[in-house]
């Protein structure tokens, strides 16, 4: 059970200000427990104490750095079961996948730990030319200043992580947002973070309705943006962040090919599969949408694939059978519907699944999906697949680049020319062999291209970007 009611953070102490924000229970619907709101004034002060936070947080040693993430390990594995339960809870992630996100939450900790002790410099040789004699040159990287993040609701805790841990690493002060489906597992984040010995001012998290959170984006005193969510709010944000840098982590439609050497790894293959269509719902931005399969081996596969989608259970999430939760809303539901009946109506045939209740909605695969139908070129963002056949490998590729996404893509080869020739042509962030493109280890470098984002994450990759180079050139003789 949730408490019921948590406050937010502000400047590191625990605000009762209001019970302004209901979170649902997403599988019963009912309210699970409210959360305090921040208002204009309260995100104003935040962004002051940030400031004024620089100056302790650039003299914090790494070893302080490192010690307080540690305790948020220790302390995320004392409340494993607390945080799992939040989220399964708040989110509608089957308790297995929502065990599994703070395992991730707590690797993406130590790993920060680690990477905060070892942010290097280098030594430049600055002699390239006779006026250049008897100089040298230091570059170090000193944090970029306050940061603002805003974290999306389908993994409230992994992809909030993902922004916070890097930042205590790095040494830069933030004010978080989390999303307001889903605050309560950031909150707890918060509760844990209050009780180290960052400076005042290091930390506030702030679950406030988008349109009164202008300031995450606007103000100026933020040196940075971190945004992960939709495209359409992810690059109008990019348009009114002015001189800040920012990182968009957005959406995309990932596609899985299946060579036609596969036929005798069906079963693996088709498990993965199903699991990168369907694990939470399919809410997730590199979850399995297009899957493209070798004519030679495309009936065998679909047969096993339509009957493993069939297979999967949906109901209650806190039950540890469940593999299919509710989607976040009905609304959500509804809207991802509505594609599939219109891909549907233009020619398509539901071969698993199709069934929608209220936020529930059935595993589903499709085939015959006409490629200019919002099914097949949108983020559908729920558990929906596309099966379709194709004959020529390099064929294969130009589909997958045929669109306006470009997060990660799988390719199950056993042909290491074919594996090289995806990992050239795919105009994507990150290309699988032999796995789904839903696979990601939270040290790798993470990100998209064309709408999918800019940047990456991955604790080392966030920490370049939350520290600026710094220059010394020093001149031997004068």
């Amino acid at each position: 059970m949730l408490n019921k009611t948590y406050p937010y953070y502000l400047a590191n102490i625990a605000v009762a200000a209001n019970t302004d924000l209901e979170v649902t229970d997403k599988f019963s619907g009912e309210v699970a427990t409210r959360v305090a709101m921040a208002d204009a004034a309260a995100i104003d002060k935040a962004i002051g104490y940030a400031v004024e936070a620089m100056p302790a947080m650039r003299a914090f040693p790494p070893f302080k750095r490192q010690a307080v993430l540690e305790h948020c390990v220790k302390r995320f594995r004392e409340r494993y079961d607390e945080l799992a339960l939040a989220l399964c809870i708040e989110a509608g992630k089957p308790i297995n996948d929502s065990k599994g996100e703070v395992t991730r939450l707590i690797d993406t900790f130590k790993v920060a730990a680690e990477e905060s002790v070892r942010i290097d410099g280098e030594i430049i040789n600055l002699e390239i030319s006779p006026r250049a004699k008897g100089y040298h040159g230091y570059v170090k990287r000193v944090p970029i200043g306050p940061c603002s993040f805003i974290s999306p609701f389908n993994f409230p805790l992994n992809l909030t992580a993902h922004k916070v841990a890097p930042a205590i690493a790095a040494g830069v002060p933030f004010v978080l947002k989390p999303a307001s489906r889903t605050p309560v597992g950031a909150l707890i984040m918060g509760e844990i973070l209050a009780e180290t010995d960052l400076p005042k001012g290091a930390f506030s998290i702030l679950p406030a309705h988008r349109d009164g959170a202008d300031l995450f984006t606007t103000d100026e005193r933020f040196k940075l943006l971190s945004f992960t969510g939709s495209p359409a709010v992810g690059w109008e944000l990019k348009k009114k962040a002015g001189k800040k840098k920012v990182i968009l982590e957005l959406g995309g439609n990932a596609a899985a090919i299946v060579d036609g050497d596969q036929g005798g790894k069906l079963d693996y293959v088709v498990d993965r599969l199903a699991f990168g269509a369907f694990y939470q719902s399919g809410q997730s931005c590199i979850g399995v949408q297009r899957i493209l399969v070798h004519a030679k081996i495309y009936d065998a596969l679909r047969e096993k694939l339509i009957a493993k989608t069939k297979s999967l259970i949906m109901g209650d999430p806190k039950d540890e059978k469940t593999f299919v939760g509710p989607m976040i809303s009905e609304s959500e539901s509804n809207r991802l519907a509505g594609w599939m009946e219109s891909a549907v109506q233009a020619g398509a045939k539901i071969v698993a699944g199709g069934k929608v209740e209220g936020a529930m909605f059935e595993a589903t695969l499709l085939e015959g999906v006409k490629r200019d139908t919002d099914l097949y070129r949108k983020e559908a963002f729920g558990p929906v697949a596309i099966l379709e056949r194709f004959d020529d490998f390099d064929a294969a590729l130009a589909t997958v680049n045929d669109s306006d996404f470009g997060l990660q893509a799988g390719v199950f080869t056993d042909s290491l020319a074919h594996a090289h020739r995806a990992w050239d042509l795919l105009d994507v962030g990150g290309v699988v062999i032999n796995d789904v493109p839903s696979f990601r280890v939270d040290n790798m470098p993470y990100g998209g291209v064309k709408d999918s984002g800019l940047g990456r994450e991955g604790v080392r990759y966030a920490i370049e970007d939350m520290t600026e180079m710094r220059l010394m050139v020093m001149r031997e003789t004068w």
